[in-house]
Order: structure tokens, then sequence, then C-alpha cells
């Protein structure tokens, strides 16, 4: 017990030794940065909310804003189909044993002239059975009269930019216009290329024709845009967002068409979330670092596009939105908690957090109801999203690791409802478990000597950390 009150006094003598001239000045400037950070961000957002409320309030839609014709249905009747380009589409896929033959049949039900468009499987399946009912299922359409080609190789370079790569030099693709990527898990309607084609041909200064998933995006690229961009490289973890930033710079356009949705699959565990959140915020990050230079020196882009690119969309969206997050409302407001000599402004403990959040909303108003368990949620993920910027940032040690997002389809949505028991530790995240017990520890000395009532919010965002801490988000799939 004697040396147990000897620690501690050592303890507190060493905290009280370096708190005035390291600890105070340490904590006040990571809170001038922070704030300075959280300004950037209320106005990146601001910014954003305007632009969306001015484009709903003025209702421009592309169709207004570029020339667009449906296309002509009577050539095909009459046996032709002189006026529809020849489409590619690609659906990679990697031991997608639940969803191929959703992608696959969404893929060959697309209303076009069979005579001009061509179905490629890009199949990196590493498990032999996976392969063969992949293959059978190419087989059992190409025996229908569809133009199918299924498509190996002996080994996973560069992942799925490395397949998609691969496909393009294939011999039949030089008779194609367009190319269109479908991941294994999204399923378009038929009138997908009806609706989206048009816009490129119509618009020869368009690269991409971009359309949303119900759950993200999609789209359809001119070839000729996609090779003058360099075509597809493996050096992100973000290989689309890769070849649209390089085409951007060439001059290209891009269209977003809001009402044209492709159904696909969300992350169905938390696992296959995580997996998913560090590979899009540690790729985006890594390109950045990556064409900083290139982007600031190229000749091709107004002074305003090169600032947007690296201001607005890399440095505020990809960067310091998920570093601010984490950083100051779950590491420095606790800390300050502990070191009560640094106050941080209301305007920046309460008012910025909530615009930000307002702001949100604009773009989600149907999602009101779920806002608080939107906010806690949010930072916890941040905890990921900033270890995988630095990751992308530095170019450390996972910053190119490619795990597949698991999917369970359809058949297997019954089954995976039924939750099987697991060990404790199985469950576990220490990273959650560890943050939400330094945020009870700064709550409780809040409740004890504090003045800001900042244990509101601490104790709420503890219980959300120790939530996911202990498994109790998502679902667990069984193995059999």
């Amino acid at each position: 017990m004697e040396r147990r009150e000897a620690v501690a006094a050592h303890v507190a003598t060493v905290w009280r030794v370096i708190k005035a001239p390291v600890v105070v000045p340490l904590l006040q400037a990571a809170v001038a940065v922070c704030l300075a950070m959280s300004a950037m961000l209320v106005v990146e957002k601001a910014y954003m909310a305007v632009v969306f409320v001015l484009i709903k309030a003025t209702g421009r839609r592309p169709e207004k804003q570029y020339k667009w014709e449906p296309m002509r249905d009577d050539d095909v009747e009459l046996g032709g189909s002189a006026s529809y380009p020849t489409v590619l589409v690609q659906i990679p896929m990697f031991n997608e044993k639940e969803v191929y033959n959703l992608s696959i049949g969404a893929a060959c039900g697309l209303s076009w002239p069979a005579d001009r468009i061509i179905i490629q499987v890009l199949d990196d399946s590493t498990d032999p059975l996976v392969k063969e009912l992949v293959a059978a299922e190419c087989r059992r359409w190409a025996s229908k009269g569809v133009n199918i080609n299924y498509e190996i190789r002996d080994n996973r370079n560069g992942y799925k930019a490395g397949a998609l790569k691969e496909g393009m030099k294939r011999s039949y693709v030089k008779h194609c216009d367009y190319v269109v990527i479908f991941d294994a898990d999204f399923q378009p309607e038929p009138d997908f290329l009806c609706r989206a084609v048009p816009f490129l041909l119509h618009n020869p200064d368009v690269a991409l024709v971009q359309a949303r998933w119900k759950f993200g995006t999609a789209g359809i690229w001119r070839i000729a845009a996609l090779d003058e961009a360099g075509g597809w490289k493996d050096r992100t973890t973000v290989e689309d967002m890769d070849l649209a930033v390089r085409a951007s710079l060439k001059g290209w356009k891009f269209i977003f068409l809001g009402d044209l949705k492709v159904q696909n699959e969300l992350p169905s565990t938390f696992k296959a979330y995580r997996y998913q959140q560090h590979r899009w915020s540690c790729g985006p990050a890594n390109l950045f670092r990556k064409m900083l230079m290139e982007i600031a020196s190229n000749k091709k882009v107004t002074l305003w596009k090169k600032v947007h690119l690296i201001y607005s969309f890399f440095f505020v969206r990809k960067v310091i939105a998920h570093v601010v997050t984490f950083i100051f409302f779950c590491v420095i407001i606790p800390a300050t908690v502990l070191v009560p000599e640094v106050e941080i402004p209301k305007w920046g403990a309460i008012y910025i957090p909530s615009i930000i959040t307002i702001l949100n909303v604009v773009g989600s108003p149907r999602s009101l109801h779920l806002l608080v368990f939107w906010i806690l949620f949010e930072n916890v993920m941040s905890l990921h999203r900033t270890k995988a910027t630095f990751i992308g940032l530095l170019e450390a040690g996972r910053v190119n690791e490619w795990v597949v997002t698991e999917k369970l389809g359809v058949a297997m949505k019954s089954k995976a409802a039924k939750k099987p028991r697991t060990r404790i530790g199985e469950r576990m995240h220490l990273l959650e478990i560890w943050t939400g017990a330094y945020l009870v520890f700064c709550g409780c000395c809040d409740v004890a000597f504090g003045r800001n009532h900042f244990y509101i919010f601490l104790f709420l965002q503890a219980l959300a950390f120790f939530v996911v801490g202990f498994g109790y988000v998502g679902i667990c799939v069984p193995s059999s």
C-alpha cells in the first residue's frame, strides 16, 4: 500500500512539473489547430449545402444542361442497330459465391442490341469451386446468345485495377466505344444503358456518366477518355478516383445522374465495414500524396480547378474531415477536462459542430430521426478513418491492403439474420474499448471537477465506443 501511495505521489509530482511548461502549451496549440480545421470544414460543408439547395431550387437537371436524346428503338425493331454504340460491361469479382449470378444476370439483362454489347466477367477467384460456378454461369448465358466472355489471370497483381486493366487488353475491346463497370453485387435496371449512354453519345467532351447506387455511385466511361488519362492504375486502393482525377486534369467533364439508381449491397458485418472504410480513407489520402505535384504543375486546367482539387476535394474532404472529427472530439476536448487551464471557446465546442451537423442533414433530411446515433457512430468510425488517413499520407504498412468487402447476397440474408453464438474475445475491438475507457475517465473528472458539462457528451460517446468495441454492431455471419 505504501509503495502504491509513493508511486501515485511521484506521478502527481511529475504531472505538476510538466503540466504548465509542456502540457498546457501543447494542448493549447492542438486546440488552435483543431479550431482552424473545424472552421475550414464548416465553410466547405456550407458551400456544399448551398450548392445542393440551389440545384434543388432551380431544378437543374443533366437533361437541361447537356444534349440528350433518347435511343431510337425503331432501328432495333427493324433488325438493325447502327445508331447504337458498342458497350463493354466489365464485372470484376473475387470469390463472390453468394452474388456472382445476380450481377451477371443483371448485366446480361440490360436492354441493348445483342450485337452492340459485350459482357466481360473478370474473375480473380482463388476458390476452384467458385471459379467453376462463375464459368458455368457464363456458359449458360452464352448458350442463350449473349456475348459474354469469362476472363481469368494467373495472379492478382493490382487487385481490381489490375483485373480491369488486363480486361481492356483483349482484342474484342477495340471495337467498343464505352465501358461500364459493375461490382459483383451491382444489379442495374434493364434501362441503365439507354438512360446513360445518350449523354456520352451527344456530348463528346464528357468522359464519365455516373449513376447512383442505392447506397453509392456507379458509372460508364468513354474508352477514349480512359485511354487518354492513362488507363487503370494499381497505385492506390481507389482506382476509380485515381482515374477520374487524371481524366479531369485532361479537361474531361463528368455527369452525375442522381435519379439513375443501381442496386447494390451494403456491408453486412462491422468487420467488413471497417475494412471498406479503411480502404476508402487510406486510398484518397495516398492518392493525394501521389498527385499533389502533378495537379499543381498541370497546364491544362485552370487555377480554380487546381485549388478545388487540392484544397477542397482532397485536403478538406479526404484528410481534415476524418482527422478533426476524431482528434478534436474524442481526444482534445476530453483532454481539456484534465487540463482546465486550456479552454475551448463555445463557438468551437458547440456552435461549429452544431452547424456541421445541420448542414449534413440538408443532404439527407429523411434521416433526421437518426441524427444523434449517426453522430456518435461517425465519431467512432473516425478513429479508423484517421488511422487509415495517416497510413495513406505516410505510405505506411497497410497502405495498399485490399480486403474484398464480404457480400451475403439474397440467399444468405435470412441465414445471417440468425445471430450465432460467438466468444466475447472474437467480438472485441480493443482500440474502441480503450478509447471508451478514456472518455469515461474524462467524463468522471468533468463531473467531479469540471464546469463545462462536457460529461454529457463524453458519457454518450463512450457508450457508443463500448457498443462497437464489444461487438454489438452489425450482424455475425455463420460459416455454414
